[in-house]
């Protein structure tokens, strides 16, 4: 399931990739993620909780950060497990930084696919869940920007 979109940050696209590839800051931006350590260069795991439908989910995942390209492209695969549900996530994001007027678009892909009882709660229950966390993730990163200019 692919989830495609854009943001639009006044900021130079050099401070937008320096932040998105900090994965600190990155985590911040992304609801229900915790205990972030760094595994090593560029590989992290954490715990992120949320809750789908009316399922409680807690997962443990690792996210290794695959392409980095200064100031234009950051490409991340992550995979997770469910604590107490049989099933496997795994998504690939990306993001293709273009600096335009002063502004930076943020063009973002994000490719999920879900196995084992996670798979079984439904496309549709599993994009409006994507299409939420997309809309807070979009959310705390502006605001964590407008935070950074002043």
């Amino acid at each position: 399931m692919k989830v495609e979109g854009q943001i639009d940050l006044r900021l130079p696209a050099a401070k937008v990739f320096s932040k998105l590839s900090d994965a600190r800051f990155f985590a911040t931006c992304i609801e229900g993620v915790s205990n972030l350590v760094e595994k090593a260069p560029n590989v992290y795991s954490a715990t992120l909780e949320t809750k789908v439908a009316y399922i409680k989910l807690k997962f443990e995942i690792s996210v290794e950060i695959t392409e980095s390209i200064e100031p234009t492209r950051i490409v991340a695969r992550s995979e997770g497990t469910p604590i107490g549900m049989v099933g496997r996530l795994v998504s690939t994001s990306s993001a293709n930084l273009t600096e335009k007027d002063g502004h930076t678009l943020v063009d973002y892909e994000i490719d999920v696919s879900l196995t084992g009882k996670l798979g079984s709660l439904g496309q549709p229950v599993i994009r409006s869940k994507i299409k939420e966390m997309e809309s807070q993730f979009t959310k705390h990163l502006k605001q964590a920007f407008n935070l950074d200019e002043e």
